[in-house]
């Protein structure tokens, strides 16, 4: 009997030290978490033209804050000289064939979502349908 009395306390210390230790953990690891999240590098590609290159490039704007009438590409590039240097001008085909790929897969998304909505309104049209006749129904 004494001897349990003199263990209790001791016990007790022990289970209250552990759970603090494994809270003083899951916050620790919380706040690593999250300061590795503010600290991480967002990847932003920046499409230049020939004549952006000596200029400050353009801030990327979210796909969801773009104005439809935005201008994808500049309309100079068209009579932008031809660089001489072969390595250049393979550079700006390979920036070329990227910003094509790029406006595709935008296309593509776009065509999707455009799809999606169309879906999803014929889905509440027959939602709305159905409402009504239980509306009905009941009065």
């Amino acid at each position: 009997m004494i001897e349990d009395r003199n263990h209790n306390p001791k016990l007790l210390i022990g289970i209250a030290g552990g759970l603090i230790a494994v809270i003083a953990i899951f916050l620790a690891y919380q706040w690593f978490i999250a300061s590795n999240v503010e600290n991480s590098p967002t990847y932003e590609t920046e499409l230049t033209t020939p004549a952006q290159v000596k200029a400050k490039p353009a801030e990327a704007v979210p796909l969801a804050e773009a104005e439809p009438t935005q201008k994808l590409i500049e309309e100079d590039i068209l009579q932008a000289p031809v660089p001489e240097n072969a390595s250049i001008a393979k550079e700006e085909i390979a920036k070329l064939d990227d910003i094509q790929l790029q406006l595709a897969e935008q296309e593509n998304t776009l065509k999707a979502q455009h799809a999606d909505a169309d879906q999803l309104l014929k889905l509440k049209e027959e939602q709305i349908k159905l409402l009504e006749a239980q509306l009905a129904q009941t009065h």
